[in-house]
C-alpha cells in the first residue's frame, strides 16, 4: 500500500509539479500577475467576447442589419460605464471587491449569497460558452462534416485547462501570451483594413440607416423599433462580461494592486469596445450573413481577405485558431475567479469550508474542479450551443451587475456627508 501511495504522489507531481514552498517569501510576488498578464488571463474573457457577442446581436437584428450602428454605439457606451464603475468598486474594495463582497457588506449577506451564487453559474458558464464559441472558431475553416466532433474538442480541452490550472495561475497565463498578442494583431489588422477600403461607402451605410429606421417606424412603430434594438442590444449582452473579472481577481495582481487593477480595466475597455464594434459595423459593411457551419466572424473575414488571394486563406485561419485560442484563454477567468469566489463564500460558511482550501501548488483545489466538471456537464446538457449558453451567461451576469451597482449607489448616498464629490461617484454607479 505504502508502494501506490508513492507512485500516486509521483503521477501527481507529474501532472501538476512539484509542491512550493509556502516558506519561501517571493513565491506569491512570482504567482502574482502584472497589468499586461491580467490583461491576457482576465481581460481575455471581455476580449474574447467580441467573438460571439456582436455576432448574436447581429443575427438577432434579422433583415434590418443597418440598425446594427445603434447597437454599436450602445456597446461602446456600456462598456466603458461598467468599465468605470467597477474601477470605483476596486477602489473601495482594494484587496477584492467582487460582486459577492460588494452585495454582501453593502446591501445584505443574504442578497450577497445571491450575487455571489449567480457569479458562479457566470463562471461556469465562461468557461462552458469560451470553450463552446472557440470549437465553432476552429471548425469554421474545416469541411461541416466535422461538427460531430464539436462536444469531444471541447471536453479535451476543458480537461487541459483544468490540469493547467492545478499547476498554478501564472503558469497557465504565460503559456498562451502569444495566442493573445496573435488575436490582436490579426482582429486589428482586418478590422482596419475594412474600414479603409469601405470609407467610401459610409454615406451609403448612413442612409440606408435612416431609410432602416424610417420603414421599421412606418410598419411598427417607435416602441417596435426600440424593441428590435434593445432585443439584439440584449442578446449581445455576453460581449460585456469579463470586465467585471479584475475586481474579483485583485488579490492575484501585483502591487500596488488598485492601480494595476485599474490599468487593467482600461485596456480591457478600449480594446473591447475597438473590437465589439468594429465586428458589428464590419458586418454591416459587408453585409455578412450567416452560413452553416461557420461563425460570423468566418464568413467576415473571408469577405474581407478574398483580395489578398491565397495568403488571404491562410491569414484567416491562423485569425481563427488565435480567436479559438484566446477563447480557450478566457475560460482562465472562470478557473481563476470562480474558484475564489467559492473561498469567498466558504468562510461565510454558505458552502462547505474545503473550498477555501490551497493545496500545496497554492491553487483552490476543489474550486478548480468543481469549475470545470460544471462546465463539462453545461456543454453537455447544451450540445456546445453557443445562442442557448449566451442568454443564460448574459443573465447571470446582469443579476450581479445589478446588485453591485445597487450596492455602491446605497454606499455613496449614506456617505455623503463625508464624501467630497459623492454625487459624482453616485450618478457613475448609478447609470
Amino acid at each position: 500500500m505504502q508502494d501506490i501511495g508513492i507512485y500516486i504522489k509521483k503521477l501527481k507531481t507529474l501532472i501538476i509539479g512539484e509542491a512550493h514552498n509556502p516558506l519561501d517569501s517571493n513565491i506569491f510576488h512570482k504567482l502574482s500577475l502584472i497589468a499586461l498578464f491580467a490583461w491576457v488571463g482576465l481581460g481575455s474573457d471581455a476580449m474574447s467576447s467580441a467573438s460571439y457577442g456582436p455576432e448574436e446581436a447581429y443575427l438577432a437584428l434579422g433583415g434590418h442589419i443597418y440598425l446594427a450602428i445603434f447597437v454599436a454605439i450602445g456597446i461602446i457606451v456600456t462598456i466603458f460605464v461598467i468599465s468605470t464603475s467597477y474601477s470605483q468598486i476596486v477602489e473601495l474594495f482594494p484587496t477584492g471587491g467582487g460582486g459577492y463582497l460588494v452585495a454582501s457588506k453593502l446591501l445584505s449577506p443574504s442578497l450577497g449569497m445571491i450575487s455571489g451564487c449567480a457569479l458562479l453559474i457566470d463562471y461556469v458558464l465562461t468557461i462552458a460558452i469560451s470553450i463552446a464559441s472557440g470549437v465553432d472558431a476552429v471548425l469554421s475553416f474545416l469541411p461541416i462534416s466535422w461538427q460531430t466532433i464539436k462536444f469531444g474538442f471541447a471536453f479535451f480541452v476543458i480537461l487541459i485547462l483544468i490540469l493547467l490550472n492545478l499547476r498554478g495561475i501564472k503558469e497557465s497565463v504565460i503559456f498562451l501570451i502569444p495566442i493573445f498578442t496573435l488575436f490582436v494583431v490579426a482582429h486589428v489588422i482586418l478590422i482596419v483594413y475594412a474600414f479603409y477600403f469601405h470609407f467610401a461607402n459610409v454615406p451609403t451605410v448612413m442612409n440606408n440607416t435612416i431609410a432602416d429606421v424610417h420603414n421599421v417606424t412606418y410598419g411598427v412603430g417607435f416602441v417596435g423599433l426600440l424593441s428590435i434594438v434593445l432585443h439584439s442590444y440584449s442578446m449581445g449582452a455576453g460581449t460585456y462580461t469579463g470586465i467585471e473579472a479584475v475586481s474579483n481577481a485583485v488579490p492575484v495582481l501585483r502591487e500596488p494592486r488598485v492601480q494595476t487593477a485599474k490599468r487593467t480595466m482600461r485596456l480591457m475597455a478600449i480594446s473591447l469596445a475597438f473590437m465589439a464594434a468594429g465586428l458589428m459595423i464590419a458586418y454591416v459593411l459587408y453585409n455578412v450573413a450567416h452560413e452553416p457551419g461557420k461563425t460570423l466572424n468566418a464568413t467576415l473575414f473571408e469577405n474581407v481577405t478574398k483580395p489578398w488571394g491565397t495568403f488571404g486563406t491562410y491569414f484567416v485561419i491562423a485569425t481563427l485558431i488565435s480567436e479559438a485560442g484566446l477563447l480557450f484563454v478566457a475560460a482562465q477567468t472562470g478557473f481563476i475567479d470562480g474558484p475564489r469566489v467559492l473561498a469567498n463564500m466558504a468562510l461565510d460558511r454558505w458552502v462547505p469550508t474545503k473550498f477555501a482550501t490551497l493545496s500545496d501548488r497554492f491553487v483552490t483545489q476543489n474550486g478548480i474542479l468543481i469549475m470545470g466538471v460544471s462546465a463539462l456537464i453545461m456543454v453537455s446538457l447544451t450540445e456546445g450551443s453557443v445562442e442557448r449558453l449566451v442568454v443564460l451567461y448574459s443573465i447571470a451576469v446582469f443579476i450581479t451587475f445589478i446588485l453591485s451597482q445597487v450596492g455602491m449607489v446605497r454606499h455613496w448616498w449614506k456617505s455623503k456627508t463625508k464624501i467630497k464629490d459623492w454625487k459624482k461617484k453616485l450618478i457613475i454607479n448609478g447609470v
